[in-house]
């Protein structure tokens, strides 16, 4: 079945050039359906990116499909800024990972392994093409919403096929495998939760938050049910502040409770199974009763041989990724190192992370003084603080998995809704 994805792909592509470069068209008004809007080239294409992002379209063979998608997406998003009649807006969070992007480049000079720090580079542009591109064409919440709501179901169609006995076989390397799935379900899980605080719909959307929280409970991942936790907490807290602390509080003991009286969760966390929350409660825990399935191994013999000695500027970009991919370390077949942060150290050094960090702890406070701003429409609000708690709980996931390497469904919905965020400032700042 993996032979479809390539037409999938060529369907995907040939559609997306063509809303690109036109003039526009219509589509439905997501907060009437009777009736229909008009929109541009380029903010259709945009509905579409956004949409089809959970889409990785793999394929076995020599031709990496996965791989050419991001870099035509790319390409597509830098002409889209070009064809857009508005400009991309520039805040404090994209100057940084412009220049994070910048660093990465110069460490191609440095690197051992340039072709592997390339690779790793065309991964962390597309969150900068995505937000640049969706602060110059979306303008209007109902772009924001269309583009989520079908993002949204483009998830929900995935959890479907992933739990219906055999159908999965029909679609093999359509979507992202469970672990990238679960990190997107992240974003969507605060897409809902923001819908049932601002909207009407409240059943609908409280059943949706469950039904995104529920696969990595069932896949018994702990990267994103950790990742889900703390976005939670940032939403709550984005929302009533200080008196956010007893719902934030009440999220940290379901999160415990569900780690001690959850079998699967609590035999995969730790390696005596039989531990109980009063071992929690009397400091018996430690680090070393928790299985990391080698990581902390892998973190250390990474930064001693990488990262100390090179701390400023690390060993060069792709340089720890080759090592992995060439099974040149002491770990069997394991492929990654499973912690972003880690190799960020160990390619890019500390300039690396600080650049990295800095984008990200000023994205998150953007969207809080904007959300928490009532002077803003409702729809700019939304989008602030959907970005803001998403990205807070994928950026939790980086640190024990490689997220960037399924940058599309994963950490550029986060950026994707602050793109958006910025579109509609500028826009209210117009008028």
């Amino acid at each position: 079945m993996y032979i479809l994805n390539y037409l999938y792909f060529i369907i995907l592509t040939a559609i997306g050039f063509v809303w690109l470069t036109s003039k526009g068209g219509y589509m439905t008004n997501p907060l009437n359906r009777n009736q229909t809007m008009w929109l541009d080239g380029p903010e259709r294409f945009w509905v579409l990116t956004f949409a089809t992002g959970l889409l990785a379209l793999s394929a076995p063979g020599a031709l990496d499909l996965m791989a050419i998608r991001l870099l035509v997406l790319e390409v597509f998003c830098i002409i889209g800024l070009f064809l857009v009649n508005r400009k991309p807006v520039w805040s404090i969070s994209i100057i940084l990972y412009t220049l994070y992007m910048l660093w990465l480049c110069i460490g191609l000079w440095y690197s051992p392994s340039p072709s592997y720090g390339f690779r790793i580079i065309m991964k962390y542009l597309y969150p900068l093409v995505i937000m640049l591109f969706a602060s110059a064409t979306v303008r209007d919440t109902e772009i924001f919403i269309k583009s989520s709501i079908n993002a949204r179901i483009v998830a929900l169609i995935s959890i479907a096929i992933f739990f219906i006995p055999h159908i999965n076989q029909l679609f093999k390397g359509v979507f992202w495998y469970g672990t990238a799935s679960a990190i997107n379900y992240i974003s969507m899980f605060v897409l809902s939760l923001t819908l049932l605080f601002f909207t009407d719909k409240k059943k609908e959307n409280l059943l949706l938050c469950l039904v995104f929280i529920l696969p990595c409970i069932f896949w018994v991942f702990r990267t994103s049910i950790m990742g889900t936790t703390l976005a939670a907490m940032v939403f709550f807290f984005f929302k009533y502040k200080v008196k956010s602390l007893p719902v934030i509080f009440a999220v940290i003991v379901i999160f415990i409770m569900s780690v001690f009286f959850i079998p699967s969760i609590r035999e995969k966390m730790f390696y005596d199974s039989n531990v109980s929350i009063s071992q929690l409660e009397s400091g018996e825990i430690t680090k070393d009763n928790i299985n990391s399935n080698g990581r902390f191994a892998m973190w250390e013999w990474s930064l001693n041989k990488f990262y100390h000695g090179h701390e400023l500027s690390g060993s060069g970009t792709g340089n720890l990724q080759e090592t992995f991919y060439s099974l040149r370390h002491p770990f069997g077949t394991i492929r990654i190192v499973h912690n972003d942060y880690v190799q960020i150290l160990c390619d890019n050094g500390l300039i690396g992370i600080i650049l990295f960090g800095g984008c990200f702890l000023f994205l998150i406070l953007h969207c809080f003084t904007t959300f928490n701003n009532n002077s803003h429409h409702v729809g700019i609000r939304m989008c602030a603080i959907i970005a803001g708690s998403s990205a807070a709980g994928v950026l939790l996931t980086m640190y024990t998995d490689n997220v960037i390497n399924y940058t599309m469904a994963t950490l550029s919905y986060p950026c994707g809704f602050y793109g958006m965020m910025l579109g509609m400032i500028a826009k209210e700042k117009g008028k």
